[in-house]
């Protein structure tokens, strides 16, 4: 310690120091825990043009609904109907990626979600995604 510190300085580390009280932790974040309120649906056998009403329908529904998270099934695309029409890509599948596509066009429900993730295995995998939808304050 150096002998240029004021007497009440000192006086108050060693207080600290022989204190067994302990500090707050000012690293880490104070994140607000926040428990997510999750919903999901499976598209599997919908069509892309059912699929897509009933995406748009259910993420309405959750946001107005106060529902943070969603997981949305869409399948891998190995029983699709896709390899009897020869203008369409056999590794395609059409709801996989036209879904995510037809959400991210959609300015109007864009507005309403945060984020859209890949789903982990537990949840679907590579045959299904996340949405976690913004905050909504204005319902009840």
């Amino acid at each position: 310690m150096s002998n240029n510190l004021p007497d009440k300085d000192k006086k108050d580390w060693q207080d600290f120091i022989s204190s067994k009280d302990k500090l707050p932790n000012k690293d880490g974040k104070h994140q607000k825990k926040t428990k997510l309120k999750i919903r999901s649906i499976d598209l599997h056998g919908y069509t892309l043009d059912q699929a897509n009403k009933i995406i748009e329908n259910f993420i309405q529904n959750s946001y107005s609904e106060k529902i943070n998270k969603l997981i949305v099934v869409t399948g891998k695309g190995l029983h699709s109907q896709n390899e009897k029409d020869p203008y369409v890509s056999k590794d395609l599948s059409i709801l996989k990626y036209s879904v995510p596509e037809f959400i991210s066009n959609n300015k109007n429900l864009m507005n309403i979600i945060h984020e859209i993730q890949d789903a982990k295995i537990e949840d679907g995998g590579s045959g299904a995604f996340y949405i976690f939808l913004k905050k909504n304050k204005f319902t009840k």
